[in-house]
């Protein structure tokens, strides 16, 4: 499937790069970065698939689902059933999740993107069962491209800051040291994450 990398990302590898917290693990993992897969519900099923696991346990219920479906797409997931998705692997409120999207697929894909906020966006999705603000922010970094999101709710971003930054003890403390990397928060997330996991993660 084809991807897309933000237009911003030359100009955000190119600022962090001098960040003198940020700056050696941007030189030491290079400049290739985040991508979208433009397929928004696709990307919205691997990250509920992914939600509480870990990324080796994700990538296999994830192609043991793939495998399933054929094709991750709405038509695909109503045409099988929720405990068909379940034996992939995926908990029961999940496949439920998973199947509620399908089925409120028009409402949940045709939005006019490009006119709204990242707020608006973010309101918009959370309305939807087995999407919360995590999710969400996922969907803005990983299938939108937005440039300054940064994801509080994610304990990987946590102990990536902390890391770098061992005094900061409590999530306020990594939201304020964060904003450093304005207006370029999603690529610094990107960075953070390789920290603890050379792999790049994938929606």
């Amino acid at each position: 499937m084809a991807s897309r990398v933000p237009i911003w990302w030359d100009e955000a590898h190119a600022a962090l790069l001098n960040d003198e917290l940020l700056g050696p693990v941007v030189k030491e993992h290079g400049p290739a970065g985040i991508k979208s897969r433009e397929d928004l519900f696709q990307t919205l099923v691997r990250s509920i698939v992914g939600q509480q696991i870990s990324v080796t346990a994700a990538d296999a219920i994830w192609g043991r689902l793939c495998a399933h479906l054929g094709e991750v797409t709405p038509h695909h997931v109503l045409a099988t059933d929720q405990p068909s998705i379940a034996s992939c692997g995926v908990t029961r409120p999940k496949a439920s999740y998973i199947y509620g999207l399908a089925e409120d697929a028009e409402r949940l894909m045709e939005q006019p993107w490009e006119s709204m906020s990242d707020l608006e966006i973010q309101k918009h999705l959370v309305s939807f069962r087995g999407i919360g603000p995590w999710t969400a922010e996922m969907m803005l970094m990983f299938h939108f491209l937005r440039q300054d999101v940064f994801s509080l709710g994610d304990i990987g971003l946590i102990r990536g800051t902390q890391r770098l930054v061992p005094d900061a003890e409590t999530k306020e403390q990594v939201g304020e040291i964060a904003e450093r990397w304005r207006p370029y928060r999603t690529a610094a997330a990107w960075y953070l994450w390789r920290i603890l996991d050379p792999v790049p993660v994938e929606y």
